[in-house]
């Protein structure tokens, strides 16, 4: 981890990245691989790394967020994440989870399968094709939520979304922007990855249409569309064919935001898809972005989600459930004197905004350490009322580092309902430690009678809509302590999160084993 001057924006700042570079290096592997990876800190921040959508099978203490799993890698120290990628494949990132580091320390993670894909196979994969999706600021990432949080207010939106970092060329600053070659009449994969901060984001290619294949490290039943849309945490796998005439045409990357009193960044990444021999005089093929509001593509393009439930990868949702819990995810206002109109911006989990401890709480949990966190999260909301409809007078929330137990192996059921506190938004709500099948989705209030128990889409980020819900199901069967929170850095910042404890079983492979030597200290 090193510190590195970098030009955006015909703007220069000192980022964080790894080895130099930003996005950050690839880490290729196969499925069932051991992957060891010796991250040395050479910054003055405190550093972990979270890999991602990687299940972490008895591996919790290599999973990377700080203070949940492991303590920071402190300036001068260093850390050897180990970790099988056991029965996993696809496109997957890694990125920063401490402060709002992820900013700039972010790259992708490809698990080549052991078998062939169940899919048309395209004729090459090459890095170009892999796509990263970020935001940029010119100031200090940290400068900006650290006034933020000072003074109880939301944090600057960023200047800019990046493709492969590159923001593309703009009137107030002609910097290139990504060019992807290809050859006419090939089918290629592209690997797409929202890495973004707080953004929910829109991708198009002009006079193409896309087959999404695979979303977050999973099959799924094959279906064309020309807009994908892809929250932050998520990943999206699909074949582009180049059977277009011989040009230039413009992708395009821009925010989805349909709540009216929520500031975006409203910028449009850019960048060029170019076909093997294109005159330098021909003229680029343009697209519209999608309205910033559009609700409906969206919508769309989730409810087109199903998994592909076949033979050789079947879809197994519980059918049964052991905990069932309805955690209503919503923004607050507390109290706050020295804050610049008197109140704190805060977001919650069943009114409880989480406070991070100064220890793993992973440690712990192991070894029994007292006093650290409390296993009594609620596991419905402490009051019932119309969740999206008219709220509750009082804005403030609980604090607390609560947790919530389960035994190994039970099977657990999430309603994820949004609200209409302060304002209805998206939350892409971002689970550790396990996949999970989106069994039903709706807006207004949860409604059980709109589930699918046959071929729901497996993910591990899933973005609940605005004024809507989801509900979630997976199987407890991964002992140790794993987070749970919204992917927009900001509610997370304010204390949308909370953890499970998973109980050791009482089988073989069915514990925690002790941590690593090496583990860092606080």
């Amino acid at each position: 981890v090193m510190k590195q001057k970098t030009t955006r924006l015909c703007s220069s700042k000192e980022i964080v990245t790894i080895n130099g570079v930003f996005p950050g290096p690839t880490i290729y592997a196969t499925e069932d691989d051991t992957i060891l990876i010796h991250v040395v800190n050479h910054v003055n921040y405190n550093i972990t790394i979270h890999w991602h959508g990687i299940k972490q099978f008895r591996t919790g203490w290599a999973d990377g967020p700080a203070y949940i799993t492991q303590c920071p890698i402190q300036p001068g120290q260093s850390y050897v994440y180990n970790f099988t990628v056991s029965g996993q494949r696809g496109t997957l990132l890694w990125h920063a989870h401490i402060l709002w580091l992820r900013a700039t320390l972010h790259g992708a993670i490809v698990i080549l399968p052991k078998l062939p894909y169940p899919f048309p196979k395209p004729h090459q994969e090459v890095e170009e094709l892999l796509i990263i999706l970020s935001e940029w600021w010119k100031s200090d990432v940290e400068d900006v939520i650290n006034e933020a949080l000072i003074f109880g207010t939301p944090p600057n939106v960023s200047d800019a979304h990046t493709i492969n970092g590159l923001p593309g060329p703009r009137s107030s600053c002609l910097q290139g922007g990504l060019n992807l070659a290809v050859k006419p009449g090939r089918t290629y994969l592209l690997r797409i990855i929202n890495a973004a901060l707080n953004e929910e984001l829109f991708f198009k290619i002009g006079g193409h249409k896309l087959t999404v294949v695979e979303v977050d490290a999973t099959y799924v039943k094959p279906f064309e569309t020309d807009t994908i849309f892809i929250a932050p945490g998520q990943t999206t796998n699909a074949l582009l064919t180049t059977h277009r005439p011989t040009g230039r045409y413009l992708i395009s990357v821009s925010p989805f935001m349909d709540s009216t009193i929520i500031d975006v960044d409203n910028t449009t990444a850019t960048a060029t898809l170019n076909y093997a021999g294109t005159l330098t005089s021909s003229s680029t093929i343009l697209t519209d972005p999608p309205p910033r509001n559009a609700t409906s593509i969206a919508a769309k393009f989730t409810k087109s989600l199903r998994s592909l439930n076949s033979l050789k990868y079947p879809c197994k949702v519980p059918l049964l459930v052991n905990h069932s819990l309805l955690f209503t995810i919503s923004i607050g206002l507390n109290s706050c004197p020295t804050c610049t109109n008197g109140f704190r911006v805060a977001a919650d989990i069943n009114n409880v905004s989480f406070i991070m401890p100064k220890v793993s709480l992973l440690n712990a949990h192991f070894f029994n350490i007292g006093g650290i966190f409390t296993d009594d999260f609620p596991g419905n909301p402490t009051i019932s009322y119309n969740y999206t409809g008219t709220q509750p007078r009082n804005l403030g929330t609980m604090t607390g580092t609560r947790l919530y137990r389960v035994e190994y192996d039970s099977t657990v059921q999430i309603v994820l309902q949004g609200t209409r506190m302060i304002a209805a938004e998206n939350h892409p709500m971002h689970l550790h430690g396990f996949n999970f099948f989106v069994v039903g989705r709706g807006l207004g209030n949860f409604d059980p009678n709109r589930f699918n128990l046959v071929d729901p889409v497996e993910r591990n980020t899933i973005a609940v809509p605005s004024g809507g819900w989801v509900a979630i199901r997976f199987r407890a069967n991964n002992p140790g302590i794993w987070f749970l929170h919204c992917h927009l850095e900001v509610h997370t910042s304010w204390g949308l999160k909370m953890a499970f404890v998973v109980d050791d079983g009482k089988g073989p492979n069915q514990s925690l084993p002790p941590p690593p030597i090496d583990l860092p200290k606080c």
